[in-house]
């Protein structure tokens, strides 16, 4: 049975709020952090966020004025402002490839209509599609190497999903409402495939301003462990690393920058390839041998790796020995060799 999702989450627990003097103070808060907090007003003072205070108009000019003559990816709604997946579970947007100034003549056209279609620009790489920008408008992250990306869109739920990189998600224009939950919160979250994602990422199937407790019983157990930010324009929220995030941009029109990071080396291998590939070789064979690809698994991988290696002599342990760039590129480059096969 669906319930009021305006009944549910304002029961939530906000989530923490921090103050940060200056850049090393966010840096020592994010070097401790182990769970998502706000910082507020952290980018007031960016010009994209006075732009905004302007007018969406002021904003949209601001960027149109720094914008690469280059055709962006955006999406366009076909069915309300949730993009998601249609009823035959293909996605109910279309993926278009226009300029900037044609988008927001799109948007501008549409601005207080009820019947206009959703457009959004997710996951822009500032640097690649817009000059000065980052130079006006950047968090310092100290040594930490970022992808630094913009959204932007008029009003939008996007589904529950995680992020490999931890994220810290700044509001330049608009409000925008997270709802988070812990990495272990997965089979609660009801997850839908992931190869066939609306963004890249496995994406809760619920409705969270809806959500049918019938067909999705354990996501009151989700609940139970959720957190609600609630941002203004300036505002940052940092979410950690594979922590679940459902994101609403909240106003007639919106941006956020954030910025991706990762504190492992960048040469090791992306996680989400080694599920999809359990999932080719290993889920589908018979129990026992399951079962005892498990044990390897728990034995080299998850198990103390020292003692799997510690009867080999040091120069011999080859990729059980702790990995390097070039001992992770001979994985990769004999991974890749198998593979094509």
């Amino acid at each position: 049975m669906a319930e009021s999702g305006t009944d549910i989450f304002a029961a939530l627990p906000p989530v923490r709020e921090v103050e940060v003097a200056d850049a090393a103070a966010l840096d020592a808060v994010l070097r401790d952090a182990d769970a998502p907090f706000i910082v507020r007003g952290l980018v007031a003072d960016w010009p994209l966020v006075a732009a905004g205070r302007q007018s969406p108009r002021a904003a949209r000019d601001y960027l149109m004025a720094r914008a690469r003559d280059r055709a962006f990816a955006v999406s366009v709604g076909t069915g309300g402002d949730r993009l998601f997946y249609d009823d035959a579970m293909g996605m109910n947007f279309r993926m278009m490839s226009a300029r900037l100034p044609e988008i927001f003549t799109r948007m501008d056209e549409g601005e207080g209509q009820a019947d206009a279609p959703t457009i959004y620009l997710g996951s822009v790489d500032i640097h690649d599609f817009f000059d000065g920008l980052h130079a006006d408008n950047h968090v310092d992250l100290g040594h930490r190497t970022c992808l630094a990306s913009i959204w932007i869109g008029t009003r939008t739920r996007i589904a529950a999903h995680n992020d490999v990189p931890h994220n810290l998600a700044c509001v330049a224009v608009g409000q925008r409402r997270f709802t988070l939950f812990p990495r272990d919160q997965f089979a609660n979250l009801y997850l839908g495939p992931i190869d066939n994602t609306p963004a890249g990422r496995a994406v809760s199937m619920v409705d969270f301003h809806a959500p049918d407790f019938e067909r999705f019983p354990r996501f009151a157990d989700a609940l139970a462990s959720a957190q609600v930010a609630d941002l203004a324009a300036g505002d940052a929220l940092y979410v950690p690393a594979m922590w679940w995030h459902h994101v609403e941009a909240l106003d007639s029109f919106n941006i956020l920058v954030n910025y991706w990071w990762r504190e492992t080396p960048r040469w090791l291998g992306h996680p989400q390839d080694a599920l999809n590939h359990a999932l080719l070789a290993i889920r589908d064979l018979p129990d026992d041998e399951r079962e005892h690809w498990r044990a390897l698994f728990d034995h080299y991988v998850f198990g103390d790796a020292e003692a799997a290696a510690a009867h080999l002599p040091d120069g011999g342990r080859g990729v059980l020995a702790p990995l390097t760039p070039d001992t992770a590129g001979r994985l990769r480059a004999y991974l890749l060799r198998q593979l094509s096969r």
